[in-house]
């Protein structure tokens, strides 16, 4: 699958010092979620683990309490071939773009804790619907989360500039871009499709029902605004010749403030909604 070319400030590894520091300089949840893929999908085909450990499977979920299989096929993108390494790619490209771009605000400030939420919305979205297609996708969703959240990407920021091949094309159309090339090439391409439903539920339920309805049905859990604050959350520095003390004689940094949003109280601007005016800052007072 080709890969589309964003026209924006992102650097490559090149820019930022090499991949080392490419790396480090991702957002958390993008960094933690390309870290779990790149290493599952490198043991998984080297031998290290099982595939069939890897993969979502209800009986051994239940039976076993093999509770890794949640989380296991969103971070599992398949065999060694150009189409997972492509997949890769977009995992960390698009992922970095609307983690790093101001996420829909649903009670965070269109921060970290409210993509952790939206990635969490999307999991359990994914779960809950696979049975429905159980038999003609294959039990692993890293493509399928992928294009969740390039879908909701495309329609925060629909006029954003990419090029497939050297064609021009705005973001609004890349995931159904990528969805015909899917079917003209032969390749699989319910997962992607899969992804996109949920993600415009997502869309559907943060940017047009608070405007047509005037309710705001999705909340960032407290939990995750308690860990990562409102705004973009920022790892803590650490102190030299000083450690910070856990319960049982457990050591962790605590965690880190955030870039709060100028005005936190203000509603956040909307791109992605074409029917009119803009969708509205959910979780304020």
């Amino acid at each position: 699958m080709p890969v589309a070319r964003v026209n924006d400030n992102q650097h490559g590894l090149d820019d930022l010092g090499g991949p080392e520091a490419w790396f480090k300089g991702l957002p958390i949840i993008t960094r933690c979620w390309f870290a779990a893929a790149f290493g599952l999908t490198c043991f998984g085909n080297f031998g290290f683990i099982s595939v069939h450990k890897l993969v979502f499977m209800w009986e051994p979920l239940k039976d076993n309490f093999e509770l890794w299989r949640i989380l296991t096929p969103f971070c599992y993108a398949g065999p060694f071939k150009m189409e997972t390494l492509f997949a890769l790619y977009m995992l960390v490209t698009f992922s970095e773009r609307y983690e790093a771009a101001s996420p829909y605000n649903t009670g965070g400030g269109g921060g970290t804790a409210d993509y952790a939420f939206c990635v969490l919305f999307g999991m359990a979205s994914i779960l809950l619907t696979y049975p429905l297609i159980m038999g003609m996708v294959m039990p692993i969703f890293c493509r399928t989360m992928t294009f969740y959240v390039l879908y909701i990407w495309s329609k925060q920021n629909p006029n954003a500039q990419s090029n497939i091949w050297g064609v021009p094309i705005k973001a609004l159309h890349l995931p159904f871009a990528y969805l015909g090339l899917s079917v003209l090439m032969g390749n699989p391409y319910l997962d992607l499709m899969h992804g996109m439903v949920i993600g415009h539920v997502y869309y559907f339920l943060v940017d047009v029902v608070p405007v047509l309805y005037g309710k705001d049905l999705l909340h960032t859990p407290q939990f995750l605004i308690d860990y990562f604050g409102v705004g973009v959350y920022v790892p803590p520095a650490a102190v030299p010749g000083r450690v910070a003390q856990g319960q049982g004689g457990n050591t962790w940094s605590p965690p880190g403030r955030v870039n709060a949003p100028n005005d936190p109280g203000a509603a956040a601007p909307r791109r992605g909604y074409d029917w009119g005016s803009g969708g509205q800052t959910l979780g304020s007072q």
